[in-house]
């Protein structure tokens, strides 16, 4: 049984995208994409030269390429924040007076015991305030 080259370059293709998802390592999924290309050549006619030629090309160009969009990517912080980072900054409004020993407050909809950061300070009912951390269950205001 004679199997076409587009064939082979098919089977490579997929045994290239095998460790790409057990690894989740994106260079074996560029060059999957090099040997689908191939295969495209391969269906084409072109000679065996130019199948190896089409993959290394389009392998090294998408690593070349993706790999530091990929790395920019991974370094930068999300542009959102969830959970108590989320809190850090909100407004709240005072539901009983806070002080350095406690109080309470309303913060995105829910009642937080809250404590002010500096002991002079104090916040009777009604007062807007900034939440500056979370600490445990409390929310720290000024």
């Amino acid at each position: 049984m004679d199997i076409d080259a587009w064939v082979w370059w098919l089977i490579g293709a997929v045994g290239l995208g095998i460790p790409l998802v057990l690894t989740a390592m994106p260079e074996f999924g560029m060059f999957a994409a090099g040997a689908l290309a191939a295969s495209g050549t391969a269906a084409l006619g072109l000679h065996v030269t130019g199948q190896v030629l089409v993959f290394a090309v389009v392998s090294v160009a998408l690593i070349a390429v993706v790999r530091p969009i990929a790395n920019r990517h991974r370094s930068q912080r999300p542009q959102f924040a969830s959970g108590v980072d989320a809190l850090r900054g909100r407004t709240a409004t005072v539901l009983e007076r806070v002080d350095a020993h406690g109080g309470r407050i309303k913060l995105a909809g829910e009642v937080w015991s809250a404590r002010t950061l500096d002991e002079e300070s104090v916040f009777e009912a009604g007062r807007q305030v900034d939440v500056v951390e979370i600490d445990g269950a409390t929310a720290v205001v000024i």
